[in-house]
């Protein structure tokens, strides 16, 4: 995405949003329930907001709301757009894009994910660590544009030490189970079979989802801090003698709303 089309969605936002958030949170499948709880809310659906990519998938409300938790004033993007939609890379970090140019410094980035660990079960919550890219490209493939950052970002530190520590004193201080792990990101839209599976697990994946990755690496191009949280809404193929279905992606996300929207307000708080 071109440097001027971002500049003009980032000018549309800085008239309409307000001070500027403290930190913004892109919300997965089925997780929007946390926008709906923000203080002073206000909202706005994608299709509003120049250039911004729309998302068909369901469980993705498709709007961004502004509100705050405590004193932390919060920019929550409820649904994102995927690269099995057929977007390109560009339309898929376009949103990410836009939070870094805004000024945005801290982004929580969220998703539901498969289970590859098999001491995990559905519903648990993870922090990821680290994760491994199998999308078969990257979104910084193309000219750089020296204004978002450099030719070559280093990837060390994906997911902020920081952010995963501050994220683990509050899980333990709420009583929460609170895994950890590296997740795998594939291209999708077809799940995976258990022999991929298999694969990722030997190669030291803990949870597999279509999204995330792209968004994660743009971030840390532009300089933002990242925490990575997965909801583990199913276990991935092979782990369990049951076919996969989307359904239960949403009725465990539904499940679980509670101890993970007190999760996302108990980190926000802290930061």
């Amino acid at each position: 995405m071109d440097y001027e089309t971002i500049a003009e969605t980032t000018a549309f936002l800085q008239a309409t949003l307000g001070p500027l958030p403290d930190v913004a949170v892109i919300l997965g499948s089925g997780l929007g329930d946390f926008a709906e709880g923000l203080a002073d809310a206000t909202s706005w659906p994608y299709d509003t907001v120049p250039h911004w990519p729309t998302s068909a998938v369901v469980g993705h409300a498709g709007r961004m709301v502004v509100g705050r938790v405590g004193d932390r004033r919060v920019l929550a993007l409820s649904g994102r757009s995927h690269f099995y939609e057929g977007h390109s890379m560009d339309r898929t970090t376009f949103a990410t894009r836009v939070l870094g140019h805004l000024g945005i410094k801290v982004l929580i980035v969220t998703n539901a994910a498969g289970g590859i660990n098999r001491r995990f079960s559905s519903g648990a919550l993870m922090i990821i660590d680290d994760h491994l890219n199998f999308m078969g490209t990257n979104p910084l493939v193309g000219a750089n544009d020296a204004r978002f950052g450099p030719r070559f970002p280093d990837m060390s530190e994906v997911y902020s030490a920081r952010l995963r520590g501050l994220a683990g004193d509050v899980a333990q201080e709420m009583g929460l189970a609170l895994e950890r792990g590296v997740y795998v990101a594939v291209h999708g839209p077809s799940y995976e079979t258990p022999a991929e599976i298999r694969a990722f697990r030997a190669l030291g994946a803990d949870a597999v989802g279509m999204s995330t990755v792209p968004e994660a690496i743009v971030a840390r191009h532009m300089g933002l801090e990242v925490l990575g949280l997965s909801c583990i809404t199913n276990m991935a193929a092979g782990v369990l003698p049951q076919p996969l279905v989307h359904d239960e992606v949403m009725a465990t996300a539904r499940r679980v709303r509670g101890g993970f929207i007190a999760l996302l307000e108990g980190i926000i708080g802290r930061l």
